[in-house]
């Protein structure tokens, strides 16, 4: 196996965040500077950063680059911007992260964690404090609750990876979709950090990696990373896997989630659906690996799901004819009838989904 090389999609940096541009991935590695939070939510928004669990690390770091932008220039003798000022600028700042993707959960938990965060850094005796060390403590306690969320997602993609491993079966044929590795996580991934845990304890044999249409995250980086890993992967066109599934080829499905409903309805990349369907059909497990963070028990099912739709030349590019029209939902909604089990970092959930998913949603 190849010596492995660290990535780390996002980085905090002193006083800007550096994001690898996944637009530009496989054929070249480079990082974003994004010293504004707006710069934060045009990547998020723009799909340079991507993955729900990294999402909500980058729009963390996005509330913390608020806080610290906002208190830079305070001065000694507590002149310079108020606790109210600052708090209500990082407010603006969370409130348009948040809203550059609504499908995935995670961001807007991570967001809003960060801005509770930052406002408590703020409070002397009960009440804001109008002090250059108040400021300075709103800018820092907000950054350490950024950084406790990337460290917590560290730890749920290595516990999702032993959890997961075991449900592996040897010499396991595994199908995926999408991305769900570090590119998507910052660390071992989610269904990717099961497939490599898995082959890691030879287990897996090899790897479908769907393209996943119609921004080809398979392809470009699904691929990318399990090659660089030394993990035996070979690309599938999207509407290839039945056929797989039909010639006994396929020995297991894993693939990630952006959001799970409290009845254990999930919603992930486009063309999940369809694959949930055509394992059920061919009696190959379906299993769904996420982090408990993207557990949402106030949506009741994945009818309440708000479903992203994005521009439609994703989809027609240059190749369809100018007048054609597009649809380009960027997820789809899995009935939990049709999911074998759901892997988190609490353990793994089965039907019915309900309890199991309250208990392991507590937790996060």
């Amino acid at each position: 196996m190849p010596a492995r090389r660290e990535l780390r999609p996002v980085r905090w940096s002193g006083d800007h965040i550096q994001i690898l541009d996944q637009r530009r991935l496989p054929r070249e590695e480079r990082y974003l500077e994004c010293r504004t939070p707006a710069a934060v939510a045009s990547a998020i928004r723009t799909l340079a950063v991507r993955g729900a669990p990294l999402i909500g690390i980058a729009g963390g770091y996005g509330v913390a680059l608020a806080a610290a932008r906002a208190v830079k220039g305070v001065r000694r003798g507590g002149r310079g911007p108020s606790a109210e000022s600052i708090l209500g600028r990082v407010d603006r700042a969370a409130a348009r992260l948040s809203a550059a993707r609504p499908t995935a959960v995670n961001l807007d938990r991570a967001v809003r964690r960060v801005a509770s965060a930052a406002a408590a850094g703020g409070v002397r005796d009960g009440a804001l404090a109008p002090s250059a060390a108040t400021a300075t403590a709103i800018a820092d306690t907000a950054l350490a609750e950024a950084e406790r969320i990337d460290a917590e997602e560290r730890e749920a993609c290595e516990a999702i990876g032993r959890f997961g491993s075991d449900l592996v079966p040897d010499g396991a044929r595994v199908l995926t979709h999408c991305n769900t590795g570090t590119l998507a996580t910052n660390w071992d991934g989610t269904a990717q950090a099961v497939i490599t845990t898995a082959y890691d304890r030879g287990r897996v044999v090899a790897v479908w990696a769907d393209e996943t249409r119609p921004l080809l995250q398979g392809a470009r980086l699904t691929a990318w990373e399990l090659h660089r890993r030394g993990v035996p992967v070979t690309l599938l066109v999207d509407g290839a896997a039945g056929s797989l599934m039909a010639r006994g080829l396929v020995d297991m499905v894993v693939v990630g989630a952006d959001r799970i409903a409290a009845n254990g309805d999930v919603a992930n990349k486009v063309g999940t659906y369809p694959l949930a369907v055509l394992a059920r059909r061919h009696r190959v497990p379906f299993v769904v690996a996420a982090p408990c963070s993207t557990i949402d028990l106030a949506t009741p099912s994945g009818a309440a799901i708000p479903i992203e739709e994005r521009d439609p030349r994703e989809v027609t590019g240059e190749l369809a004819d100018a007048a054609a029209a597009a649809a380009n939902p960027a997820f789809d909604v899995t009935p939990a009838a049709l999911v074998s089990a759901i892997v988190t970092d609490a353990g793994v959930v089965r039907a019915p989904y309900r309890s199991g998913l309250r208990s392991a949603g507590a937790s996060s």
